[in-house]
């Protein structure tokens, strides 16, 4: 199966899944948000996990607005809200520079945008990315802030943050000021070489999240670019990381 195909890589299931298990049950009420959800894959993949939960997908693109209505549709997923602004540290307007491009390598006839993913609130470091990267178009986009999410749409907790915003990480996580500690999970992408200009590394991140309260309980980390998955000491008490599992346990009251 090969990993280039929308239908394939929407229909397998997310790698995250056996972790969020040991974190929730299937029939629980989450609230999930899926930042920078591209073309709303991976709150699709949540969407099968958790099928009672409500899924907010942020996502300023109108190109892939219409591929996440699509997906949505198509797939019959009613569980999942589209937000049509970027998530960043202020609420207002900011220029987005938008990706594109296909690698000289790979068929045209793949079901798969390769260039759409890597677009950002953050100018493009063009030397440390790709050279079939193109970044030729800018546009002003609607942004709001994690905290004006939590306090306009009355939201009390949120279980679980997917986040992939192409260095724009700190902007996001900074714009949630003291609703950080209403989020029990955040699994987030991270680098050691700037593919943007002005982009936090992984160790400013780890940072971070270590003075808000969050446990890095897995990292994935390929070549100068991966994955880690944080959780929020104010709900777990213990962990312990192992190669292929996590064990945690929620703090009694919550």
């Amino acid at each position: 199966m090969t990993l280039y195909n929308r239908n394939n890589y929407i229909l397998t299931d997310s790698p995250l899944k056996k972790d969020l298990l040991k974190l929730f049950k299937t029939d629980d009420k989450l609230t999930i948000l899926d930042i920078g959800g591209c073309e709303g894959e991976e709150s699709i993949r949540y969407s099968r996990i958790f099928p009672f939960s409500s899924i907010y997908i942020f996502e300023p693109l109108p190109e892939n607005q219409k591929l996440i209505t699509g997906n949505l549709e198509k797939y019959k997923v009613e569980n999942v809200i589209l937000m049509p602004v970027a998530v960043s540290d202020e609420k207002g307007i900011s220029e987005f520079h938008v990706s594109s491009g296909h690698p000289d390598h790979e068929s045209n006839e793949l079901d798969w945008n390769f260039g759409n993913k890597s677009s950002s609130l953050l100018s493009p470091e063009k030397e440390n990315n790709q050279k079939w990267l193109f970044f030729d178009k800018q546009i002003n986009v609607n942004t709001l802030t994690l905290h004006s999410f939590f306090v306009e749409n009355k939201i009390d907790e949120v279980d679980f943050v997917h986040m992939d915003v192409q260095g724009a990480e700190l902007k996001v996580l900074m714009g949630a000021k003291d609703c950080m500690k209403k989020i029990k999970a955040i699994w987030l992408e991270v680098a050691d070489i700037e593919l943007y200009n002005g982009q936090p590394l992984r160790v400013d991140i780890e940072n971070f999240m270590n003075y808000n309260g969050f446990y890095l309980v897995k990292s994935e980390i390929e070549g100068q670019v991966g994955d880690q998955f944080y959780l929020n000491k104010n709900y777990f008490k213990t962990f312990s990381i192992f190669s292929k599992s996590i064990h945690f346990h929620f703090k009694k009251g919550n």
